[in-house]
């Protein structure tokens, strides 16, 4: 533990320079009288180590003296940065290991890239969690699953990328779910979120916090006008507020739908969101072939969701959803008719 320890002090000193001997303290959780037994250590080890006595003093590094990582470009220091911004270290009880980790990466980075690296971590979110709300739940502004017209990225993510790390309001051309025409808006952007695969940007519009899915976005113009961002708020406090809109909205529409068991288990992976409860099975069906779903959605078109499932679902109730459905269903049909031979 005390190799450790002195490593830390070295990476600390190197980043942050003339360090107090309270705080270095404080930080790696020992006793004053313990730091100064391994800065004595450090400097008998060779290492150009000092202390400063008085108000101003602390421990300090010689000028010159630091350890490197040879060979790591910018981009590099912020895919690292970016990794690290996944929160599955939590689950695994790893986040003080994580936080040291990056400090010492943070220290051995050569100077020009530390800034980057820095950037990197407060301007893009990775969160690999699937949304835990019904699909197309998300506000007007837009989040998870949406419609399955905007499959792809329309727009160049190097355009979102780099409104974010230039600090430049953004212009955008932007589809809303379930319409046909562009709105424009102009935009604050406090960074990029890829959410379970999907990425979106977290801007401020008209100093309120909104979520724009990137593959809605048409297209994306950098204005020449500073970025307007609220005081002291940043992307991973926007993140949070507006994840939880999206997933605590309440749903609307209660529907009970019956599959083939064969295809139960992709059902679930596909409709984790919808469903309110386990599948139901032997509820009386014929031979045990079918299985019962509880799902909800927040708007009645939503239910259209379930027509990739083909006749091997079926909408039981209520009775509007079964309508919305066959009148999708007797759209396809009319669009393929004059295919048959």
């Amino acid at each position: 533990m005390k190799s450790s320890r002195l490593l830390s002090i070295v990476l600390l000193l190197q980043t942050r320079g003339r360090v107090p001997a309270a705080e270095l303290a404080e930080r790696l959780e020992v006793s004053t009288r313990t730091v100064y037994r391994d800065v004595e250590a450090l400097s008998a080890a060779g290492v150009p180590v000092y202390a400063e006595r008085g108000r101003h003093g602390g421990i300090a590094l010689l000028p010159g003296f630091r350890t490197d990582v040879t060979g790591m470009t910018t981009d590099e220091a912020r895919a690292l940065f970016i990794l690290a911004a996944q929160g599955a270290h939590s689950a695994l009880g790893l986040d003080d290991a994580l936080r040291s980790a990056l400090r010492k990466v943070m220290a051995a980075l050569p100077a020009p890239h530390r800034p980057a690296a820095e950037l990197a971590g407060r301007r893009i979110l990775v969160d690999p969690d699937k949304w835990t709300t019904r699909p197309s739940s998300a506000p007007s502004a837009d989040g998870p699953s949406g419609d399955a017209a905007a499959a792809r990225p329309a727009v160049d993510l190097d355009v979102l990328h780099t409104a974010v790390f230039t600090d430049l309001r953004l212009r955008i051309h932007y589809r809303h779910s379930g319409e046909t025409r562009l709105r424009t808006y102009t935009v604050d952007p406090y960074g990029l979120v890829s959410k379970a695969g999907t990425w979106y940007l977290v801007a401020d519009r008209r100093g309120r916090p909104q979520l724009f899915r990137a593959d809605r976005v048409a297209s994306a113009t950098l204005t020449d006008v500073p970025v307007r961002r609220r005081a002291g708020v940043e992307l991973a406090e926007v993140w949070q507020q507006l994840r939880r809109q999206v997933e605590d909205r309440p749903a609307e529409v209660r529907v009970t739908a019956r599959i083939r068991r064969e295809r139960l288990d992709l059902a679930v992976r596909i409709l984790g969101g919808a469903l309110t409860g386990p599948p139901r099975t032997g509820d009386g069906d014929e031979g045990g072939d079918w299985a019962t779903l509880d799902l909800a959605y927040p708007v009645l078109p939503a239910v259209r969701q379930l027509l990739q499932f083909g006749d091997t679902l079926e909408v039981l109730a209520p009775p509007e959803a079964r309508r919305v459905m066959a009148e999708a269903a007797a759209a396809l049909t009319a669009v393929y008719a004059g295919d048959t031979p």
